[in-house]
């Protein structure tokens, strides 16, 4: 049942009755009841998010914002309180709370600017009637160790 025809039939209910309007709004009157019978429980629900959020809050004010998810959860944990790893990771997302992320994105390639676009000679077209007439390659880098390592192919889109 949509929330807006719950809340018109909460709203209307004792001027026109539940029956016809649940039967007018084409939805069950056992949804409408369930949902009348649920609300307390989702009330005490939210009230222990609320206050799940406000520990998250204070953990992420207490270390300056440095704590992502997964230290946040092990702050949790560590002060004896039982949630889910992805609930905590739910609930920062949904409050904007994001730790800092230290490492730096590592650029492997610099494109110049000022060079001339690379036409397409293959125009999305990677069939070929015989082989060696057309050829294609990729390179990527591969990290070992403490250093780079860059793989490089070619590839005859015929025979491959």
């Amino acid at each position: 049942m949509k929330t807006a025809a719950r809340d018109f039939v909460s709203a209307h209910a004792e001027t026109f009755g539940i029956k016809r309007i649940c039967r007018v709004l084409e939805v069950s009157r056992s949804g409408y009841y369930r949902w009348i019978t649920g609300a307390e429980a989702r009330a005490g629900r939210q009230f222990e998010e609320d206050a799940l959020v406000e520990e998250i809050r204070e953990i992420h004010a207490e270390h300056r914002g440095n704590y992502g998810a997964l230290r946040v959860h092990a702050e949790l944990r560590g002060f004896g309180r039982t949630v889910n790893h992805k609930r905590v990771a739910r609930l920062m997302r949904k409050h904007g709370l994001v730790g800092r992320h230290l490492r730096k994105e590592k650029r492997t390639t610099i494109p110049d600017r000022l060079a001339p676009p690379v036409a397409d000679l293959v125009q999305r077209d990677f069939t070929a009637g015989t082989p060696a007439q057309k050829w294609c390659g990729d390179i990527t880098y591969v990290q070992v160790v403490a250093a780079c390592l860059y793989l490089a192919c070619v590839i005859d889109i015929r025979s491959r």
